[in-house]
């Protein structure tokens, strides 16, 4: 039997795809950057985010990390019109989850930074719940193989 060859996804497909690629290559230099900070570099920071970076658990830098190139895996994957885009976009999300649950159930943040501190953070979560739904369309539209 003949495997059928995948539908050819419309022009938007395409220009989401680069998107998610962009957002997924600054995440991933967000991530270098903070990483590694040096003492000088976190002396720069407003003290309430110096002591929340302090504070940070390894295991939760590990989660960003692989939020971020989870990310951009998952977006390559897409624009190579490849189905493992899906699993890659749901570790990032869980990955995003596991950070920012640190954030803010674990720090103080919401005290001393406020409630503007939620911005950034929904909205990255949101990307994401996009980015997987887009997966899950392409996977169900044939715009992907195997």
């Amino acid at each position: 039997m003949v495997a059928e060859a995948p539908t050819k996804p419309p022009r938007w497909y395409w220009i989401v795809c680069a998107l998610a690629v962009a957002w997924g290559i600054l995440g991933c230099l967000a991530c270098l950057t903070q990483l590694s900070m040096g003492p000088e570099d976190l002396a720069k920071l407003p003290e309430p985010q110096r002591d929340i970076w302090r504070a940070t658990p390894l295991g939760v830098k590990v989660a960003y990390a692989i939020a971020v190139t989870g990310s951009l895996a998952g977006s390559l994957a897409l624009l190579a019109r490849r189905s493992v885009a899906r699993p890659l976009l749901v570790v990032s999300l869980l990955a995003v989850f596991v950070q920012f649950g640190f954030t803010f159930l674990g720090t103080e943040i919401l005290k001393t930074v406020g409630p503007s501190a939620l911005g950034f953070p929904i909205f990255i979560v949101l990307i994401g719940v996009a980015l997987l739904l887009l997966a899950r369309r392409a996977q169900r539209s044939g715009w992907l193989r195997g």
